[in-house]
């Protein structure tokens, strides 16, 4: 860890502050800029392992800065957005972020996921793998269907067998949406009825329990209010 070396970038002095001194607590290195311009010169002139990039900046904001860094990097990159910028969240992990934490940020989410994202950036590289025939990958979340087994950020979970076939039916068609009901029927095989839903919201719950940092904030499997669950698409 002690030559594991985070850039933050934030226009906020304070909040460039108060991640510093939580990151340095942890033992890491920290590199600070404040705007879009200063982070890429931060990375011209030093060896950076992950960035921290806040998306509203003066002269260069994140997303435009992220722009540039992904012509020559894959440095894991994860966004600091407000509640309200939830086109910025899209964006970000259009271009290329690797996640994103809201603003206010929960200290113990944000050490988990930076050290999540530096662990597997240390196990793959630059190059991200290519998904054997047997695999699927999303972020990092791998379901590997030969073992019937989830393995989240390089670690595996123990799902059970009904888990397993509901997080492979999300993960096989990432970005769709599936009611209850749909669910219901493709994983148990049965004829749905007004009982399925809450069945299906149970396991659904004990997926995010094993595969999310944050079940309040969870990143993978989304509800879609009044509609279904899908699950979100990473590059």
């Amino acid at each position: 860890m002690e030559n594991e070396t985070i850039l933050i970038v934030d226009d906020n002095k304070e909040i460039v502050y108060s991640i510093s001194e939580l990151l340095k607590f942890e033992g890491y290195q920290v590199e600070k800029a404040y705007d879009g311009m200063e982070a890429l010169d931060a990375l011209e002139q030093k060896k950076i392992d992950l960035i921290l990039l806040d998306v509203m900046m003066p002269r260069l904001n994140g997303l435009s800065a992220l722009m540039k860094l992904r012509e020559k990097s894959r440095i894991p990159v994860i966004i600091l957005s407000a509640r309200t910028e939830e086109s910025d969240k899209v964006s970000g992990l259009t271009l290329g972020a690797d996640d994103y934490v809201e603003k206010p940020y929960n200290p113990a989410e944000l050490l988990a996921r930076v050290k999540a994202h530096l662990r597997r950036y240390h196990a793959w590289g630059e190059k991200k793998p290519e998904p054997a025939e047997d695999q699927i990958i999303n972020g990092g979340l791998v379901l590997d269907k030969k073992q019937r087994v989830a393995v989240v950020e390089g670690e595996e979970v123990h799902l059970t067998a009904t888990e397993y076939k509901i997080l492979e039916l999300l993960m096989e068609h990432p970005g769709q949406v599936f009611p209850a009901e749909q669910i219901y029927e493709r994983v148990w095989g049965g004829v749905a009825d007004y009982t399925v839903e809450n069945t299906v919201m149970v396991h659904i719950r004990h997926i995010r329990e094993k595969i999310e940092i944050d079940t309040k904030k969870p990143r993978y499997v989304k509800v879609v209010w009044g509609i279904g669950y899908k699950m979100e698409k990473y590059v």
